[in-house]
């Protein structure tokens, strides 16, 4: 939310103003809707970076048996597709 909160509300206000066919008289109902609108994206906002602030545990959870095995199989298998869905024809042609 890089622009003034002002001028995202006046913004966001006229682009309800035109979805709703451009009426008259209701600009304070649009400017109130918008204003409601950036106040819950602020909320959301100030939760992500409270999770964010929490510090990252590097340990995975731990499956058990064939779970594991087929998951660790899973992600070998998708990062190595991953990886060759990557090199472009010019780059392949290259190595040859």
């Amino acid at each position: 939310m890089l622009e003034p909160r002002d001028e995202w509300i006046k913004k966001r206000a006229y682009a309800i103003w035109e979805e709703e066919g451009y009426p008259s008289g209701r600009d304070t109902v649009h400017w109130e809707q918008a204003s409601s609108e950036r106040i819950a994206l602020e909320k959301k906002a100030g939760k992500k970076e409270k999770v964010d602030a929490k510090p990252k545990t590097d340990a995975k959870p731990k499956a058990k048996g064939k779970v594991a095995a087929v998951m660790a199989a899973a992600v070998t298998g998708a990062s190595t597709k991953a990886a060759t869905k990557r090199t472009s024809k010019k780059a392949a042609d290259a190595k040859i």
